[in-house]
């Protein structure tokens, strides 16, 4: 097991292969050797530092996948700051939340993305931001918060932006830097990711340098990735599918990192091949819709060996078309959650392929897995459904300020419940066969009924709502919403999804609404979705 912070190993890596390239932003001509890169990243964090930003301090951050967040990320793993990361989805409401919930002393944010204005959505959180000085914000509604950087050279009032962040290295020295990151410990907390359950509000999951640092590295290993691969990286950074199984696997073995800002199939297939990428990541819809291109026989992916595809399950034709059309014949299926850093089991590049496709693998080295009988730790047979169960370096430290809930998923043994029901073969392969928890899983991203039901309940003429995934052929799975309203009350599924735009992500917006007067309910008054979910696919076959 590597014990090393996620800065200390980029350093090692830049000693050990100064010239090789590190990061490609082939659309604004950005090329970053890893001697180049380690630099950079050194600056960004003696800025942090000339912050006040200190170890331990969480800092937020709110954007696509822009060089600034990369670098972001190995700042704040020299210098000791906790990532707090922000889905780039996310509306005010959803912003408030996270800000508050993780006490983020900073918070680093683009000024807008797809149409949405991150920095007038901030004013309109904190008021106070405006009339402040740079890095003294006062907030009620976020007492914590005292520096706001806006990527980019243009000022806002109350803001720093990118540039003065990399000036402000000039009031902190490399031996104060080299001092910081030699009190940083590989168990300490480096990055947290907000997810939550079935029962509650997102909870932050505190990752270690040790748990980020070692499933990249397994991960890569599992791709057979080394300095002479090139990775295109077109899922979010936000995600642990970009900032650990990209990132993180890359600079583990120093291979070069080639994001693309915001995903768009064309610009995918054409980064490929232009900076000659052997390897691609995308969870399936990313991979069907670069396949369902007119033109895309008209790119030379030639070089393409391998990658992952995960975040739903994959079919079948579309695995074949991945090795067949785009050669991508070592492609890798990984499964896991956030909670594991993220990866539990990843197939390995010399699977067979139907392997690859009706499994999600076995167990990465040094992680245990096992399916138990669900709401016990009693082992089940091979061969018989059960709740998988892992244990080892990758299961993260706990749940930000939320004890009880790190209990309930962190058994005495130090054995993490997934939630998730599988199914494990002789030779420890892998297959998910449901889940436990009601989670609904829309093109990879990861969506809580609960989190919907509790902002539906705000509606004025909402009695009660229920949440449930019903399938989606684009998708996997999509969301919909079955709503009671209050007595005398009349309402449209447009009035619904009025309410929902710009208060919550557009991918939680209900595409199916269905009223109705009463809910399933089994004898003890509990609401019976399995009974909801057939209802519903009913109906959408109906509607369809």
């Amino acid at each position: 097991m590597l014990k090393v912070s996620v800065g200390q190993l980029l350093e090692d890596v830049a000693a050990r292969q100064p010239k090789i390239e590190a990061m490609v932003y082939a659309d604004r001509g950005l090329r970053y050797s890893y001697e180049e890169f380690n630099g950079v990243c050194r600056d960004a964090a003696r800025g942090f530092m000339s912050l006040g930003i200190e170890k331990g301090d969480h800092i937020a951050i709110w954007a696509a996948n822009t060089p600034e967040w990369l670098i972001s990320q190995f700042a704040t793993g020299k210098m000791g700051g906790v990532l707090v990361t922000v889905n780039t989805n996310y509306q005010a409401h959803e912003l408030e939340f996270l800000l508050k919930q993780s006490d983020s002393k900073t918070i680093i944010l683009m000024e807008e993305f797809k149409g949405h204005s991150y920095i007038d959505t901030l004013y309109e959180i904190i008021p106070e931001l405006r009339n402040s000085k740079p890095g003294q914000l006062l907030s009620k509604k976020l007492p914590m918060l005292r520096n706001v950087i806006v990527m980019g050279d243009k000022k806002f009032p109350g803001t720093f932006n990118w540039n003065d962040v990399l000036s402000g290295k000039e009031q902190i020295t490399e031996e104060e830097l080299d001092f910081r990151m030699k009190s940083l410990h590989w168990d300490d907390v480096i990055n947290m990711q907000y997810t939550s359950g079935t029962t509650g509000f997102p909870k932050g999951v505190m990752l270690t340098h040790s748990n980020v640092v070692n499933n990249g590295y397994n991960i890569a290993q599992c791709m057979k990735l080394s300095h002479e691969d090139r990775l295109c990286i077109p899922v979010p950074f936000f995600h642990c599918f970009g900032c650990v199984l990209g990132t993180m696997a890359c600079v583990s073995v120093g291979a070069t990192m080639i994001p693309v800002q915001e995903f768009n199939p064309r610009t995918v297939l054409q980064t490929v091949q232009d900076e000659k990428c052997t390897g691609l990541h995308g969870v399936p819809t990313m991979f069907i819709t670069e396949l369902s291109l007119d033109d895309f026989d008209s790119f030379d992916l030639s070089t393409l060996r391998t990658g992952i595809m995960a975040g739903s399950n994959c079919p079948l034709e579309v695995m074949k078309a991945v090795v067949d059309r785009m050669g991508a014949a070592e492609i890798t299926i990984a499964y896991g959650q956030t909670e594991s850093s993220p990866v539990i089991t990843q197939t390995r590049t010399d699977d067979p392929l139907e392997l690859r496709v009706s499994s999600v693998g076995r167990a990465l080295p040094n992680v245990e897995v096992k399916i138990v009988q669900p709401g016990t730790n009693q082992e089940v047979p091979r061969g018989i459904q059960g709740e998988l169960c892992t244990r080892g370096y990758h299961v993260m430290k706990g749940y930000y300020q939320d004890p009880d809930a790190t209990l309930k998923a962190i058994d005495s043994e130090g054995w993490l419940h997934t939630g998730d029901l599988a199914v494990m073969d002789e030779n420890g392969y892998c297959r998910i066969t449901g889940r436990l928890k009601d989670m609904i899983i829309r093109g990879g991203e990861n969506i809580y009924p609960r989190e919907i039901e509790e902002f539906l309940y705000t509606h004025p003429q909402v009695m009660d709502v229920q949440v449930i995934g019903v399938p989606d052929e684009k998708y996997g799975e999509e969301v919909m919403a079955w709503i009671i309203p209050r007595e005398g009350q009349k309402l449209s599924v447009e009035n619904i999804k009025d309410f929902c735009r710009g208060n919550i992500s557009k991918h939680k917006i209900p595409k199916y609404i269905q009223f109705t007067k009463e809910y399933p309910m089994t004898a003890s008054g509990k609401i019976q979705k399995f009974k909801l979910r057939e209802l519903s696919l009913s109906l959408i076959n109906v509607k369809s």
